[in-house]
């Protein structure tokens, strides 16, 4: 028996589009655009086929108008080789194969194509999902499937090698947020299309306690002054690029034509045998 997938797709879409008709807030959206949109600017290329993976295509389409939008389901309408530029745009973090959403990215770039993802990594949320499993734990001694998930960057960064991008980057940029109260930053999650779709969510009420209870050892445990709460978002960018016979390679191990003492001016002194030893 196979193991239940992570995220809920009917429910991720409903999510997704209550927002949109309540007028969604994608403020990190832009902000995620505005750093993408700089980073292609820093790109000695010219990208002429691009195609944006996204749920909200809103703010990435104000970037890139002539890209073409792609939702991210979990097969991508993406024809082979047919872009020379694929990004990613906040919604992989929510992908039940995010491997095969790369391979799908990579299959669709052009030799030389560049894929660009950005999504939400392991810091996201750890505020509030600290006061929730305490305040669960301590109501009904157990924990349930509230916040979604995320993934490491170093786990993040291997996943672009899994997937067969040459070149494989990641970085991350920490972005706090503060709210008057936990519920004002739950409402803002749920208007971002961000609320839980996890497949092994909860489906019967919570407690009543439960929430003023996490609002609470919110408050208490990530204080922002000025009596508002802190909120992180950890937002991770990858950059992958399809592998190309034009590219850098590495030397190999023992190739270098010239020593790094003679180019530094420096002395090398052979170190002793046996291990170093510390006087301190």
């Amino acid at each position: 028996m196979s193991a239940p997938l992570l995220t809920d797709r009917a429910a991720l879409c409903r999510n997704r589009a209550r927002a949109l008709k309540q007028g969604a807030e994608l403020f990190l959206h832009e902000e995620a655009a505005a750093e993408i949109e700089e980073r292609l600017s820093e790109v000695n290329k010219r990208f002429t086929a691009p195609a944006v993976v996204t749920g909200f295509p809103g703010p990435w389409a104000e970037i890139l108008p002539d890209a073409r939008i792609v939702a991210d389901d979990e097969t991508l309408a993406l024809v082979p080789g047919a872009h020379d530029l694929v990004i990613h745009a906040l919604a992989l973090h929510w992908s039940n194969d995010p491997v095969g959403q790369l391979v799908q990215c990579r299959h669709a770039l052009k030799p030389d194509g560049l894929f660009l993802g950005v999504l939400f990594g392991g810091r996201t949320l750890s505020e509030l999902r600290a006061a929730l499993a305490e305040a669960e734990s301590r109501l009904t001694g157990g924990l349930s499937a509230r916040v979604l998930p995320m993934a490491e960057i170093r786990d993040l960064g291997a996943l672009l090698q899994r997937a067969g991008f040459a070149l494989p980057v990641a970085d991350a940029a920490k972005k706090t947020v503060t709210y008057a109260t936990a519920f004002h930053l739950i409402a803002d999650l749920r208007a971002m299309g961000e609320g839980n779709a996890l497949t092994m969510r909860p489906r019967r009420m919570a407690p009543k306690a439960l929430f003023p209870d996490a609002a609470r050892l919110y408050a208490a445990s990530f204080p922002a002054g000025d009596n508002r709460i802190a909120a992180t978002f950890e937002i991770v960018f990858l950059t992958g690029w399809a592998p190309d016979p034009s590219q850098q390679k590495p030397l190999r191990p023992g190739s270098a034509a010239a020593r790094l003492a003679d180019a530094l001016g420096a002395t090398e002194t052979p170190l002793a045998d046996g291990p170093a030893a510390r006087d301190d």
